[in-house]
C-alpha cells in the first residue's frame, strides 16, 4: 500500500510562486464553459508542475443533487472533466481515457478521503484501486505503464462551501523531485479559483440547456406544408448569450382547410418576456381551437394579457388564411403591418383597418381586416426586431423590408426549398445593427385552391 499523508487545505504554508503554473492558469474562468475549464486547469498544471493531470467532477453535483459527502461514504461517482499527460491532448488518450466517463470511486480511495476530510492526500504512488483499473485498460501500445510509474502522487478536493464539487489529481515519475508541502498549498489556492469558474459554468450551461430546451419546444421542428399554404419561419435571438426572448410565432391548422397564422413579440428580453411569450403563445393555441372569430380570439387574448404578468405591452398579429374561399383575414394588436407581394410584384405593408392597441390595457378594441387573393401571394409577419432601429423611423424600416423582399425573390410561388432560402436572407437583411432585438420572420406562400372536397384540409 503507498504511504500516505495529509495536508490542511488552509491557506497556511509557503507562499505558491506564480511560475508553479504555466499562463493558462491566468485562464480559469474566462470562458462559461466546463470542458474548456478543465482543459485549462490540466494545461496550467502539466507539464511545467507535474507530468500528469485530471479533474473529475462529482455526478450528484453536475446534476443539481446534494452533493455533500459524509465522513465515510461508501463510494461516489465522479466524471472525468478533462486529462493532460505531459504535452498530449485528450484527444491522444481519448482511447483510453475518455473524456465524461463515469467512474465509481470507493471509501477506501484517496480520492473518497479527500473529499470526506476536505483534506489534500500526498502519496508516493498511485493508489491500489487506480492501478488495478488502469491495469485492466487494453493498452496496446503500453502507455499506461508509464503513467503508473509516479513517486509522487497528489489529490486535491474541490469544495464550495458546504458542498463537495470534485477533485483534482496530479503525478510526477521518478525524473521528478515528490511534491512538497508548498506544492500542495499552490494547488490548494489554484483549486479555490477553479471551484468558482466550475460553479460558474455549471449555472450557464444549466441556464442555456433549460432555454434551449424551452425554444425547442416552442418552436416549430419543420414548417409545415398546407394545401393552399407553404410556410417558412426563422428566429435569430437578441445579443451573443440570448437564447430566447420574448418573440414568439406560431401555425395552426383550422377546420375547413384553413390556416391561423400568428406572430407576436412580448416587451423586454430575458426569462421574464420569456415566460410571459410562453402564456400567449399557449393561449392563442387554446382559443384557436375553439374555432372562435379573429376578433373574438384577439379580445381574448387581450384580456388573458391584463391577468399575465410580463405580458401587458405585448404586440401581435393574427392572419386566418381561407384558401377555398380566397380570403385572409388579418387582426393586429399593436404590431407592425405584414406585408404582401401580389401578381404586381411589389411588396406593400398592408392597410389594417386598425392597428390595435398592445394586450393586456384591458381596453383595445380589435377590428378584422379582410383581403380578397383571388391568385398567388406571399404574406410576410415579422416582429419588429426586422424594422426598428434608434436611427431611422419604424416606417422606414418597413420600406427597407419590403425592398429587400423585391430584390430577392420575383415571384409569389414558391417551393419549399426556395422559400426557406428566402426566408434565411431576409432574416439577416441590413434593416437594424444586428443584436438589437430579436428577429421572427414567418413567411407563408398563399396558393388558392379549389373548392373540390378533396384539396380541403380538416384539422385533426
Amino acid at each position: 500500500m503507498p504511504s500516505a499523508v495529509s495536508t490542511d487545505v488552509s491557506p497556511a504554508g509557503p507562499s505558491p510562486r506564480r511560475s508553479f503554473f504555466s499562463s493558462a492558469a491566468e485562464d480559469i474562468g474566462s470562458e462559461l464553459d466546463l470542458r474548456l475549464t478543465g482543459g485549462h486547469v490540466v494545461q496550467a498544471l502539466t507539464p511545467g508542475f507535474c507530468d500528469a493531470a485530471s479533474v473529475y467532477l462529482l455526478e450528484r453535483w453536475l446534476q443539481g443533487e446534494n452533493s455533500s459527502v459524509s465522513a465515510d461514504p461508501p463510494q461516489f461517482e465522479a466524471r472525468r472533466l478533462a486529462i493532460r499527460v505531459g504535452s498530449d491532448t485528450a484527444d491522444d488518450w481519448e482511447p483510453l481515457l475518455p473524456l465524461g466517463e463515469v467512474i465509481v470511486f470507493p471509501r477506501e480511495t484517496p480520492y473518497a478521503r479527500a473529499l470526506a476530510t476536505r483534506r489534500t492526500q500526498l502519496l508516493d504512488a498511485v493508489d491500489t484501486h487506480t492501478s488495478e483499473r488502469l491495469g485492466s485498460l487494453n493498452d496496446d501500445e503500453g502507455r499506461l505503464e508509464n503513467l503508473l510509474n509516479t513517486v509522487s502522487f497528489l489529490v486535491v478536493p474541490l469544495h464550495l462551501a458546504d458542498v463537495a464539487v470534485g477533485f483534482i489529481a496530479c503525478t510526477r515519475g521518478p525524473a521528478r523531485a515528490p511534491f512538497a508541502a508548498g506544492d500542495a498549498v499552490a494547488v490548494e489556492r489554484l483549486a479555490a479559483r477553479v471551484c468558482v469558474a466550475l460553479d460558474n459554468a455549471r449555472r450557464y450551461e444549466r441556464e442555456r440547456r433549460t432555454a434551449l430546451a424551452i425554444r425547442g419546444s416552442l418552436l416549430p421542428a419543420a414548417a409545415p406544408e398546407f394545401p393552399g399554404c407553404r410556410i417558412a419561419h426563422g428566429y435569430l435571438p437578441a445579443g451573443d448569450g440570448d437564447i430566447i426572448g420574448g418573440d414568439w410565432f406560431d401555425v395552426l391548422p383550422r377546420p375547413g382547410g384553413r390556416i391561423s397564422l400568428v406572430v407576436g413579440d412580448a416587451m423586454g428580453h430575458g426569462p421574464e418576456a420569456a415566460v410571459a411569450m410562453i402564456q400567449l403563445r399557449t393561449a392563442v393555441r387554446a382559443l384557436a381551437g375553439l374555432d372562435m372569430p379573429p376578433v373574438d380570439l384577439m379580445r381574448r387574448l387581450d384580456a388573458l394579457a391584463c391577468d399575465t404578468p410580463g405580458a401587458s405591452f405585448a404586440t401581435c398579429v393574427y392572419a386566418e388564411w381561407d384558401a377555398r374561399r380566397r380570403l385572409c383575414t388579418l387582426v393586429g394588436a399593436g404590431h407592425p403591418p405584414p406585408l404582401i407581394r401580389g401578381p404586381d410584384g411589389r411588396s406593400t405593408p398592408v392597410t389594417l383597418t386598425s392597428a390595435g392597441l398592445p394586450l393586456g390595457l384591458g381596453a383595445g378594441t380589435y377590428e378584422a381586416t379582410v383581403l380578397h387573393v383571388p391568385e398567388p401571394a406571399l404574406l410576410v409577419l415579422y416582429s419588429d426586431g426586422l424594422v426598428e432601429s434608434r436611427q431611422t423611423d419604424i416606417d422606414q424600416g418597413i420600406a427597407r423590408l419590403a425592398l429587400a423582399l423585391d430584390s430577392a425573390t420575383t415571384t409569389t410561388t414558391h417551393s419549399q426549398e426556395s422559400l426557406h432560402a428566402l426566408c434565411r436572407r431576409l432574416l439577416h437583411t441590413p434593416s437594424t445593427p444586428a443584436g438589437r432585438d430579436d428577429r421572427t420572420l414567418l413567411l407563408a406562400a398563399l396558393q388558392p385552391v379549389s373548392e373540390h372536397p378533396a384539396n380541403l384540409h380538416t384539422a385533426p
